[in-house]
């Protein structure tokens, strides 16, 4: 605790002393610092203060893999600050993120402290940044587990070990200034192989028929199900118009009538993947931005006069939650939807595998609704912390209920049925808002008899292609990591980043498509290495690393473990694999325009680009053309470009300003058979991947059977 000393004899004004708090972000140590007042210094750390340098492997493997670790660059400053306050205070409080990461900060902070200072070094961890979890961590200060912290050093000496012998490699045999790394690159070979699954699937055509049914005044669709008493299987147009020939005229009657309900039951607060999965697929969030704006509302906000971390701990695998939370959201139940309130708490369990080091992640306060912040928020923040405050009360309310009436109609030789559906018991959809369609309601029905007698007004038959499998996109690949053990909460959001940034992966129309360069990484390494870029070997390591923190191997055997073999075989392939560099650069019929010479496309950081074959003595480059413009008159080329700030990617003409067209979809090399603009690429839910004309007043839309299409 803080107390004022007087120095004795030396006529000296009374000296101050303080506790000093080191917390790892400026936001969080605001927070913190209001909330212990006076006789308190809160210091942020800025993530890392001390660890391994960036240039160099420094890792000693002839010595149990020791590492050599510095100051990280530019933090010199930061540190020196915080040992002069180490310097300055009675006691030191370690308050970094309660899991591995945190845990090796706060050791390499008591390290680079305690020689600095007579102050007592203790660590601190909390779940929430509330008043209540900030006192109650300062009352009952704690030491640094050490098996936690080696199990840091062994990722990040085996993520170091396994980086740094991959890269050269493909330094070597593909491209100066690639990388690998152990988990990402697994998570490269799933996106590749479901690009494979993508591009081998053949779409096959069949049709629907659909039957406007009229009883009085009202006009409802039922669709066919049964022809001849089988089920349809509609091949093409023909096939579809023969049955509505058959049956056009036909009595049709109402021969069955049916009604069911369903009990849905209310889901488990947030963990980490969820959350990312729910955000992106109600949201559009990506996996970064979900856990970038969950770090602000954990941080805290300031509501009115008062700043708040409004969520917990955002990186967990566990759905546990409090007691102190539960009784708090059964009393908020009770008051506002009392009917809604189960006897007895619901009680999740926790996934197998899961570590279950925190809480799942809620409102630090269920009585800050939405409605009540979002004055102070932004829109995006509001709409995250929406979904999380939701899901947390809706976990401890009752089952809802909803009411299926469906309607068998025969018409001649053919089955049409129509359903809908209802909640008749809201339960915990009394606080969720942003209902999904199959949670909503679903269509209406005139009351019906069996026996009635109906007639039809019109017939739909609709052409379909089946579709493949899909491409992944940041909700389907987070959940996929999960399921198969790679990774942990902490990661996922940097495994889909870092792909982005080395370019290996893009992402188009919110899917993770794989670069030629990330299809060429991927076969190399799981061709030489398959038994290191496979699921199975990182989810062992995963549970490895769990044994390190449970104290249960050692760090350093498990590193030996696997060393000596993988480095063996990185020789080897270093000496056989044939390399392939410079197999991307294609000379183009584009001539320089500074020099003359001919154009080279090249493969850079950010993707393909036209560079001047006289390099180095010209540096001419340019964006690679990908369409004709279209605009009447212009002879310009579409190319990629990008909006200044936030450097969001558009398609524009080379020759603007004289010429303004821009798309915000990427044309593909195909152009319009009715009007000659060029083709792009969309998607939607309903339709999946498909092409369209690019032409505001051109109808030309393609299905995925049009991939014959020939250009003009």
């Amino acid at each position: 605790m803080a107390e004022t000393l007087e120095k004795k004899g030396s006529g000296k004004k009374k000296e101050k002393k303080q506790t000093l708090v080191i917390v790892e972000s400026p936001a969080k140590a605001k927070t913190i610092e209001k909330y212990l007042g006076p006789g308190y210094v809160v210091k942020a750390s800025m993530g890392h203060l001390i660890d391994l340098p960036k240039s160099r492997l420094a890792i000693d493997v002839d010595n149990n893999f020791e590492p050599e670790y510095i100051t990280v660059r530019g933090k010199a400053k930061l540190l020196k600050e915080l040992q002069k306050d180490a310097k300055r205070s009675t006691e030191v409080l370690l308050a970094s993120d309660n899991d591995r990461e945190g845990e090796a900060i706060a050791w390499h902070l008591r390290n680079a402290l305690q020689d600095k200072t007579e102050a007592k070094i203790h660590r601190i961890v909390f779940n929430e940044i509330t008043p209540i979890a900030i006192k109650e961590a300062v009352k009952h200060p704690g030491t640094i587990i050490e098996s936690k912290v080696n199990a840091q050093k062994a990722r990040r000496i085996l993520d170091r070990l396994v980086g740094y012998n991959l890269s050269p490699l493909l330094w070597s045999k593909v491209k100066n200034g690639l990388s690998a790394g152990r988990v990402q690159s697994v998570a490269l070979r799933l996106i590749c192989e479901r690009e494979n699954e993508v591009e081998n699937f053949l779409p096959e055509e069949y049709w629907s028929l659909d039957a406007d049914f009229v009883k009085g005044k009202t006009t409802f669709t039922a669709q066919l199900v049964q022809y001849k008493g089988e089920k349809p299987t509609l091949k093409n147009e023909g096939e579809v118009n023969a049955i509505i020939s058959q049956i056009e005229n036909a009595e049709c009657t109402v021969t069955a009538l049916k009604s069911t309900d369903k009990v849905v039951r209310p889901k488990p607060p947030f963990t980490t993947s969820k959350m990312q999965q729910v955000a992106a697929t109600r949201l559009g969030f990506t996996s970064r931005k979900t856990m970038q704006i969950a770090q602000q509302l954990y941080e805290g906000v300031n509501i009115g006069e008062s700043r708040v971390g409004l969520i917990t701990y955002m990186r967990t695998d566990s759905v546990r939650i409090s007691q102190t939370a539960l009784d708090e959201v059964r009393a908020w139940i009770e008051k506002n939807y009392p009917d809604d309130l189960p006897p007895e708490q619901i009680e999740y369990s926790v996934g197998k595998g899961a570590q279950d080091a925190h809480e799942g992640i809620r409102p630090t306060y269920v009585t800050y609704t939405p409605e009540s912040v979002k004055d102070y928020l932004t829109r995006d923040q509001l709409r995250l912390y929406t979904i999380i405050w939701e899901r947390f009360v809706s976990s401890q309310m009752n089952n809802a209920k909803t009411r299926t009436t469906s309607a068998e109609i025969v018409a001649g030789e053919a089955l049409f049925r129509v359903s809908a559906s209802k909640i008749v018991e809201k339960g915990f959809y009394h606080v969720i808002h942003l209902l999904s369609s199959k949670e909503d309601s679903t269509g209406n029905l005139p009351a019906l008899k069996e026996g009635e007698v109906l007639k039809t007004s019109k017939f739909h038959p609709e052409q379909h292609f089946t579709q493949g499998p899909a491409r992944f996109t940041d909700a389907s690949i987070v959940k996929m990591l999960e399921e198969k053990g790679i990774g942990r909460p902490s990661t996922y959001s940097p495994i889909i980043s870092v792909l982005l940034d080395r370019y290996y992966v893009t992402r188009t129309n919110k899917q993770l498509v794989p670069t030629q360069l990330g299809r060429m990484i991927c076969k190399i390494l799981t061709e030489s290495f398959p038994e290191v870029i496979n699921e199975s070997f990182t989810a062992d390591v995963e549970n490895n690393l769990d044994k390190v923190e449970q104290d249960e191997i050692q760090w350093n055997s498990m590193i030996g473990d696997f060393f000596g073999p993988f480095k063996k075989k990185v020789d080897e392939v270093m000496e056989n694999q044939e390399s392939v560099k410079g197999f991307l650069d294609e000379v183009t019929d584009k001539i320089c325009d500074k020099c003359g010479k001919p154009m080279v496309k090249k493969l850079g950081r950010f993707g393909f680009f036209l560079a001047c074959s006289g390099f180095p003595e010209c540096h001419n480059t340019k964006s690679i053309p990908l369409a004709r413009c279209p605009m009447p008159g212009c002879n310009g080329e579409i190319v990629t470009r990008k909006t200044k700030g936030r450097g969001k990617e558009f398609y524009g003409c080379t020759n603007y300003p004289a010429c303004n067209f821009i798309s915000h979809f990427k044309p593909i090399d195909q152009y319009c058979p009715k009007c000659g603009w060029f083709l792009v690429e969309k998607y939607d839910k309903k339709n999946g991947t498909y092409k369209s004309c690019i032409n505001p007043d051109c109808d030309y839309l393609h299905s995925a059977g049009d991939s014959e299409e020939k250009q003009e």
